[in-house]
């Protein structure tokens, strides 16, 4: 998943637990010091605004939160668990010997909160995923896990029907796809697209204007469902009140969750959660200086887990300079990797990456692991300045420095995302080039310029992914694939469209043996980064952050605290 989705996403004391049958009041949560209590009000506060809270469109770790607790897909992470488990379904989708359908049943009682009220059906999976491929919704990853559907196409016009989606009954959906990528698909059920969408009420909030309304207007099949949303100012959650918690394995303790946004100074924030009372942190990472005294007087209050991701300086290979590979080289070379992870705080919170593929995917070792590959622009991790000059000279600049026109970078003004893009404007400055630095809130970096290629934007600093689920796919198809640029909410954010690197991306998805997709996944990495699209920074740790008085959960496999599994104690 996924989106990383969101650059500010955090064990000392992680907080792991399996997954639950049904719920009684004041049980234990497994990892929690204190008896789990239902009722009261959690406060996150964020940063800025989400992406979107469309679970149709989001792809960032806020929006995450929400789709995670008001929406059900097929399968769902519990807390602690690597792998998903059935929620909306019955069971785990089944994919056929071939690999070209999947078939997925769903369970009964599971109802849409008002004004919908009625019970959930296999012809509102059918559409969540139909309107994924809508011009007004423009989900970033459709294409990607959804696309070999067989008839599904991008910026269709809403309400357009996709054959390859059959619904025989009220809870049965299968999917026939035009290649054998079934595994791939029925995993991706994980994703919030796949959480159940209402046709007959949603259609016209998809039909109005340039871009669907659905999100401000949504139904929620959750514990909980959006109470109010008010963009810039914050989001409320409260209960749904047509949730059954027996078909669901969410405890769902708290009665309201307050999401404040406008939180932009990380310092401040994180001290008002860690003296406060029934908070937990948002869309921020901790500052070195706050992790490093919490860890020492508060280590209870401090989650640090591995995000399944990591970030990156990208490149535009699509404009000049970067059009040519050896200037890539020559930045990659130079540049102080080190520096970016002692911003971020260090050890404790990541680790200088090397190439793509972070530590714990399938492919990692074989990809080179924590040494790298073996190429020599990233051999040096605080930088290596006569290679880096070296570069340049074999891209045609003899004095071993850039000289043309200034370049524009774009990165976050929230919390880390500006001492990083402050590194990466010194870097580039060492080689010669004239920077034009913007510092933007992260949401309008993403959705108006390193998300969107018509910005001409030639570097953004601070860009980064997290796996959607454990497949080399997940994290380097999206990121890296030329077929995947898009026109907004792009993802490959250096633009690279390489004709052998997209034809290796394309084989292997299609490899089914575990073993074998790992070698797959590991080759694409290697080929990646020799064409050096983009700077791999740090392979994250995430920094988070609650009140002592919070029973607080992390689900590892999104890299956010889960609300339905925290408690006020």
């Amino acid at each position: 998943m996924a989106p990383i989705r969101t650059l500010t996403l955090a064990a000392v004391t992680a907080v792991a637990v399996a997954a639950c049958g049904s719920k009684q009041d004041d049980q234990t949560t497994p990892g929690s010091t204190a008896a789990a209590k239902r009722g009261g009000t959690l406060t996150v506060p964020w940063s800025a605004d989400v992406d979107s809270i469309d679970p149709g469109q989001t792809y960032y770790s806020g929006g995450y939160m929400v789709a995670n607790v008001t929406q059900r897909t097929p399968i769902a992470y519990a807390p602690g668990a690597s792998s998903p488990r059935p929620d909306l379904a019955e069971a785990a989708p089944v994919v056929s010997a071939d690999g070209r359908t999947v078939t997925v049943k769903l369970r009964s009682g599971v109802r849409f909160s008002p004004p919908v009220r009625r019970e959930v059906t296999s012809a509102d999976l059918k559409y969540a995923i139909e309107r994924g491929f809508f011009s007004t919704v423009n989900n970033p990853y459709a294409g990607t896990y959804f696309g070999d559907i067989a008839g599904a196409r991008g910026a269709v016009k809403p309400g357009t029907r996709i054959a390859g989606i059959a619904t025989p009954d009220a809870k049965t959906v299968v999917f026939k796809l035009r290649r054998p990528t079934g595994g791939t698909l029925a995993a991706a059920l994980v994703l919030p697209l796949a959480a159940p969408v209402p046709r007959e009420y949603a259609l016209p909030f998809d039909r109005d204007g340039k871009a669907s309304a659905y999100g401000t207007h949504q139904v929620a099949t959750g514990p909980y469902m959006v109470g109010s949303y008010k963009p810039g100012t914050g989001i409320t959650l409260v209960r749904n009140p047509n949730w059954s918690a027996s078909t669901d394995f969410r405890p769902a303790y708290a009665d309201r969750i307050e999401m404040p946004q406008g939180n932009t100074d990380p310092s401040v924030a994180a001290r008002r959660v860690l003296q406060g009372s029934k908070m937990l942190s948002g869309d921020w990472l901790l500052p070195p200086a706050v992790l490093k005294d919490a860890l020492q007087s508060r280590p209870r209050q401090v989650a640090l887990i591995d995000s399944g991701g990591g970030r990156w300086a990208a490149l535009n290979t699509k404009a000049a300079p970067f059009d040519n590979v050896d200037v890539r080289r020559a930045v990659l070379a130079g540049f102080d990797r080190q520096a970016a992870l002692l911003a971020l705080g260090g050890k404790r919170v990541g680790t200088v990456a090397t190439h793509f593929l972070p530590p714990g995917m399938p492919g990692f070792d074989a990809a080179g692991g924590v040494g790298g590959t073996g190429a020599d622009f990233l051999a040096a991790p605080g930088g290596n300045r006569a290679l880096a000059a070296s570069y340049m000279r074999r891209a045609g600049f003899a004095t071993g420095k850039y000289a043309g026109k200034p370049i524009l970078m774009v990165g976050p003004v929230d919390g880390n995302g500006r001492q990083i893009s402050e590194i990466a404007k010194s870097n580039l400055e060492s080689l010669g080039f004239d920077v034009k630095l913007r510092l933007l809130s992260q949401q309008v970096v993403q959705t108006r310029y390193c998300g969107v290629p018509s910005a001409q934007v030639a570097v953004c600093p601070n860009v980064g992914w997290t796996r959607d689920f454990a497949d080399g796919q997940t994290f380097l198809d999206p990121t890296f694939n030329g077929d995947h640029i898009a026109p907004v909410g792009n993802a490959n954010w250096s633009q690279l469209d390489d004709p052998a690197i997209n034809k290796a991306i394309d084989t292997a998805k299609q490899v089914t043996d575990p073993a074998a997709r790992a070698m797959a996944w590991a080759a694409v990495d290697r080929s990646i980064t020799a064409a050096a699209p983009a700077v791999p920074l740090v392979w994250d740790r995430v920094s988070m952050a609650h009140s002592a008085d919070v029973s607080a959960v992390a689900n590892e496999s999104l890299g956010v605290w889960d609300l339905a599994f925290t408690s006020i104690r």
